[in-house]
């Protein structure tokens, strides 16, 4: 369930500013703020439904994952394909978030 969840709130997270970015700094219309607030609510309602009993420690793992779903967004939405060092942090990113995870705990 985890390796669903945190990819989809990505998806919803990124979307939503992506839409509140389009309004702000690119001219769209207002209206994109509708569906961008929409999206931001079910990141937040996502995000809260993974399995870490801490929030810090959800967040936190999230972010690895954010870092390469960000990426992944820049290279299918807006065409700009990332380097070899986008790659290598992304891939640094996920392997914190696995480990902040999956690790065994006490």
């Amino acid at each position: 369930m985890t390796t669903l969840l945190y990819p989809l709130a990505a998806l919803a997270e990124i979307a939503g500013c992506f839409a509140v970015w389009s309004w702000w700094r690119a001219g769209a219309s207002a209206l994109w703020l509708v569906p961008g607030l929409l999206a931001l609510a079910a990141f937040a309602w996502l995000l809260a439904l993974t399995p870490p009993a801490a929030a810090g420690r959800s967040f936190a793992a999230y972010g690895g994952v954010y870092i390469a779903a960000s990426l992944a967004w820049m290279w299918l939405v807006e065409g700009a394909r990332p380097d070899r060092f986008d790659l290598a942090g992304g891939a640094l990113a996920l392997a914190g978030a696995g480990l902040i995870l999956f690790a065994p705990r006490g």
